[in-house]
């Protein structure tokens, strides 16, 4: 369990690069990286073939991409602080393919001129290369018609300088697809500020100051799969998570009015992470996610006393399942009470927990009301520190 301060001060420069356009062009061979591929479970739920749908859909299930989605609004109208549309929990993690360009770049001026008009139905392709500086936007797409940004691995975003700025950032945004292309050598990789029925898929995301992907100000029904998340915390590496949800209480009269963080009904699935802090760090406030089918290394984990596991679950109401995580400094997953009713419900199946020498438990449950499958699979210690499943 850890106190959460690293937003503090944080705001004026991403407000600052939301409106700026970039200047700095500089064309060249970008570093080529794996992206997320297959399946990393065959058998618990292979998504479906690539192309299925566009929309974030209805429903409990897992995924995003397919659904025939609910909510229109725009998030447009909102300010920092101000509630955007809620969207459900996105109902498949089928991955989203690409459609035909409508406009393709050739370097960092262009992009952000693409950024600053886009309009709903927009595919903007990126060609590869690297685009110097810091990207944002807080136009929308519709459900029907979302927004899409494409790359390759080789079309390489980067911000450079790791203790500052955004590597792309959408505030009070709907309905985008970021697909395909890396970002690095930002303070943090990519933020979602407001911004709902949105798909981040096949990113990679590496060499950040600090946590790679953050979805927070009452961003709601994501998804975040398939990416490849490394070398987070460059800049500290307390604060390297690789998926980030919501926002500490500590931050909450700066960032929502003093109201929790009701960043909620987002998908973390798909996703290979190698951390310095958590790989999903769930905070309080929000609720109603679900992780699945992730793969987490624990190897690069910062410790501390604080950065001691693969998950740490402080919201409520999120299914944990599916997941394989090898190495950790004490647990593989954590439950605490953060704030006060905060921390329960949340629901752990079918996840594969290799401690690697560590000396905690598979599932450390330090809050109540959480339940542990017998599903759940655990070598080199207990499943749990209360000593039973159900």
């Amino acid at each position: 369990m850890k106190i959460d301060v690293k937003f503090a001060g944080v705001l004026v420069v991403g407000a600052v690069a939301t409106s700026a356009v970039v200047v700095l062009a500089t064309q060249g061979g970008g570093k080529s990286e794996n992206t997320a591929g297959d399946d990393p479970f065959p058998g618990t739920g292979r998504p479906a073939p690539a192309g299925a749908g566009t929309g974030a859909g209805t429903g409990a299930g897992a995924g995003a991409g397919a659904g025939a989605g609910s909510g229109s609004g725009t998030g447009t109208g909102a300010g920092i602080g101000q509630p955007a549309p809620a969207m459900p929990l996105p109902s498949s993690y089928r991955r989203v393919a690409c459609p035909q360009a409508t406009a393709t770049v050739h370097g960092a001026v262009q992009l952000q001129e693409k950024l600053n008009t886009a309009a709903p139905g927009d595919v903007i392709r990126l060609a590869p290369g690297r685009y110097a500086g810091q990207y944002s936007s807080q136009k929308s797409g519709t459900q029907a018609k979302p927004i899409f940004v494409c790359g390759t691995p080789q079309s390489v975003l980067d911000g450079g300088d790791v203790s500052k700025g955004y590597g792309f950032h959408l505030e009070n945004a709907a309905h985008w697809r970021l697909i395909g292309f890396t970002v690095t050598r930002s303070q943090k990789g990519v933020m979602l500020d407001g911004t709902s029925g949105t798909v981040v898929q096949g990113l990679n995301v590496h060499d950040v100051g600090d946590e790679a992907i953050h979805l927070r100000d009452f961003s709601t029904g994501n998804a975040v799969q398939y990416n490849t998340i490394t070398r987070t915390g460059r800049h500290n590496p307390r604060f390297g998570e690789g998926v980030y949800l919501g926002s500490s209480h500590n931050n909450w009269g700066q960032l929502t009015q003093g109201k929790p963080d009701t960043s909620d009904a987002n998908l973390v699935a798909g996703n290979r992470i190698t951390a310095t802090a958590e790989a999903v760090d769930i905070k309080e406030g929000t609720s109603g996610g679900r992780l699945v089918g992730n793969v987490f290394d624990g190897s690069q984990l910062s410790g501390g006393g604080v950065n001691d596991s693969w998950v740490d679950a402080k919201g409520n109401g999120y299914v944990i399942e599916g997941n394989r995580g090898t190495g950790t400094v004490k647990d593989g997953f954590q439950t605490h009470e953060e704030y006060k009713g905060w921390g329960t419900g949340n629901v752990f199946r079918r996840n594969v927990i290799d401690l690697g020498g560590a000396k905690g438990v598979g599932i450390f449950l330090g809050s109540d009301g959480n339940t542990v499958a017998c599903d759940n699979r655990v070598s080199g210690g207990e499943l749990t520190n209360k000593g039973k499943c159900s």
